[in-house]
């Protein structure tokens, strides 16, 4: 997977912590590549950002080799085993300790402004950074929060060498890596932009991280759809920038986890989403309903035209997110005359059911097919060549239809985030 940048990982990255939210975590940053992750992971989390500052003490004549690290407020943590190998003197301890010291208060106070940094003592704290090479950084800050009695310790990374994320396993209670894969090098090849992070931009995400957050939509909603009131919910972030529909697939609802998934990283992304229900209760109950396809691209059309009534969503560019037979829900409607769609994406979708529409549809189209669904597949590259809009097949390897394989959905997420970050900002 490849990152935009590290406020993309980090939006991304948040969808897999939800975990955490009810344990009131802490969220720390590894100065200064991993601020920009932590910033959008504690935004997501609704969780204090701070920074965990701590430096490496390198062995004399070898300073890539840790004989131990140093934190604030005192912590030191030594690894004797290299000290008693290397020989280090009580005397070379100390020079090494007192440089670093210097170094590490500088930066804290530089970081914080003067602000006292947050109190770990039996707290659930996520360590974050933008990725780990040998995780020798991420396991110092792991060893400095247990020594300032942090009760949970997690660390959470966009990507790692598989080495790094076993190495980090032995000192916190939970690693949480998107991706650890092959031919791992550096981190900077998992990302577009991997520009060094500046002091300034640390310390401005910090202060904004003390501001209260401008009001965010998330409420559950009734959708008037011609004759009936549909089940949705609404979710707008500050200054969103557009608003995704979803239309589920067969046989699920507005509660689908997966479509939840990828909605929380289009919110990290800055749009906003309405999951409705495309079907009353007592319509579910039969079958003949969940296929038919022109009465649920009807009821995304009128969700559609109720959104633009709403204040909160009025004016914001519209796009589709289809599941399995939402997809093809979502480009009938994307196909109607005048329809507000400005872009559709299609996650293991049936496009066939809309094949009649396909040639119709104006906004850019993104299918997105696993790997192993190969009559699905199939389906989608059929669908491909009546489409003649902007349009694009994306395949992830290995995935199979409801993308259950480690990492396959936060690829569809990824996908799908950048999709709708081109055509709707």
């Amino acid at each position: 997977m490849i990152y935009t940048d590290r406020r993309h990982a980090g939006a991304l990255l948040a969808g897999s912590l939800e975990h955490l939210r009810d344990r009131d975590p802490l969220v720390l940053g590894l100065p200064r590549g991993g601020v920009p992750v932590a910033f959008e992971v504690a935004r997501a989390l609704g969780a204090p950002l701070d920074v965990i500052v701590v430096r490496k003490l390198g062995t004399p004549g070898q300073p890539e080799l840790a004989m131990g690290a140093i934190g604030e407020g005192g912590v030191r943590v030594l690894n004797s085993d290299v000290l008693r190998r290397g020989r280090v003197s009580d005397a070379q301890l100390s020079d090494e300790e007192r440089r670093e010291h210097a170094i590490l208060t500088d930066r804290a106070a530089r970081f914080r402004g003067g602000r006292r940094p947050l109190d770990l003592h039996g707290r659930t704290v996520v360590i974050v950074d933008d990725g780990a090479a040998t995780g020798s950084t991420a396991r110092a800050a792991c060893l400095v929060a247990r020594a300032r009695h942090a009760e949970h310790v997690v660390v959470a990374v966009p990507v790692g060498s598989p080495e790094a994320v076993e190495s980090l396993r032995e000192v916190a209670d939970e690693v949480v890596c998107s991706d650890t894969p092959r031919g791992f090098y550096a981190v900077g090849q998992f990302y577009e932009d991997f520009t060094q992070t500046g002091d300034e931009e640390v310390v401005t995400l910090l202060k904004q991280a003390q501001e209260p957050a401008a009001p965010v939509v998330d409420r559950e909603v009734r959708v008037q759809a011609g004759p009936v009131e549909l089940a949705g919910h609404l979710t707008l972030p500050p200054r969103a920038r557009g608003i995704v529909l979803f239309a589920h697939g067969s046989g699920s609802s507005r509660h689908s986890p997966r479509n939840h998934q990828v909605a929380r990283a289009l919110n990290g992304e800055g749009l906003g989403t309405l999951l409705f229900d495309l079907l009353t209760r007592r319509e579910e109950t039969d079958r003949a309903h969940v296929f038919d396809i022109p009465l649920l691209a009807g009821r995304l059309a009128d969700a559609t035209r109720w959104l633009a009534g709403e204040p909160d969503a009025a004016g914001l560019p519209v796009g589709y997110f289809g599941a399995s037979t939402g997809a093809a829900a979502a480009l009938i409607a994307a196909a109607e005359p005048g329809s507000p769609a400005r872009a559709v994406v299609s996650r293991g979708g049936r496009p066939d059911l809309a094949m009649p529409a396909l040639p119709r549809v104006q906004a850019p189209t993104l299918l997105i097919v696993g790997g192993a669904d190969l009559p699905v597949l199939d389906l989608n590259e059929q669908a491909l060549a009546e489409l003649a809009c902007e349009k694009r097949l994306a395949v992830v390897p290995g995935a199979t239809h409801l993308f259950e394989e480690r990492g396959a959905l936060e690829e569809v997420a990824d996908l799908a985030a950048r999709w709708f970050h081109d055509h709707l900002g």
